[in-house]
């Protein structure tokens, strides 16, 4: 992988390696990878927790430097004008990490809140699986599209859900597989029906991978998404973990 050069855009970056299930957590190395290029230090100076609901956080604790107006939110702010340059204190990187059969990903942004969720395809029931669980405007279109696209047209509305409720902070929580999706066509950052600064976008990682990125943005602010590691050299087709890691409920038999 070349170095990483950081846009003075607001970007997602998005790491893809594999999961093996074992130790050192590859998503360690992945969170480490990226704040080391996204906040300019060195993995040994970056501190990696979690907060209380699980959730990684990424953080600096000492003074920074060359901080961009658009960079990192301190302790849930957004960087004034009078910050850039030089900023003491903790700062946090916003990143989100989700994974699957084989497969981790990172996202981290320095602009703000982002979340990541990440599924195989593969086959399912999706049609009752999104009737059980989707609004019913979301499972008809699903029953309007091509049966042979079924199993990815779900999984695209799936994790876009995901990945906006992780960038509210919220997952799945409160109504979150409710909470209705623009519709997923094409790889762009869509605005979310129904919230003023909400996004999600379909980034393209491999064939048999479907990737949503959820962004929270202020109105007017243009967000990019670049996959700095793609599914390559056997990723996106090793299924090394032995047991496949999803968020995907079970259809109770007969509904």
């Amino acid at each position: 992988m070349g170095q990483l050069t950081v846009s003075d855009r607001d970007t997602v970056y998005v790491w893809v390696g594999r999961d093996t299930g074992g130790q050192p957590d590859p998503a360690r190395g992945l969170l480490l990878r990226a704040g080391a290029a996204l906040l300019g230090r060195s993995e040994a100076e970056l501190v990696l927790t979690h907060r209380p609901g699980g959730s990684p956080l990424l953080w600096v604790g000492g003074p920074v430097e060359q901080v961009r107006m658009d960079g990192p939110v301190e302790r849930g702010r957004q960087a004034e004008p009078a910050d850039e340059g030089r900023r003491t204190g903790p700062v946090e990187l916003p990143v989100s990490v989700s994974r699957t059969d084989g497969v981790v990903v990172v996202a981290a942004r320095l602009g703000g809140p982002v979340g990541v969720d990440v599924e195989r395809v593969r086959p399912l029931p999706a049609l009752a699986l999104a009737r059980r669980w989707f609004p019913p405007a979301e499972s008809s279109w699903l029953a309007a599209r091509p049966e042979v696209g079924y199993a990815v047209d779900f999984l695209r509305l799936w994790t876009a859900k995901e990945a906006a409720g992780k960038a509210l902070g919220l997952g799945l929580r409160d109504g979150g597989l409710r909470r209705e999706m623009p519709l997923p066509v094409g790889s762009a950052l869509r605005a979310v029906p129904g919230h003023t600064t909400l996004r999600v976008g379909h980034p393209e990682v491999g064939p048999d991978l479907v990737l949503a990125i959820g962004v929270d943005a202020a109105t007017g602010v243009d967000v990019d998404v670049e996959v700095v590691q793609r599914a390559g050299h056997g990723v996106a087709a090793e299924r090394s973990a032995p047991v496949e890691r999803t968020s995907l409920p079970v259809v109770v038999r007969g509904i």
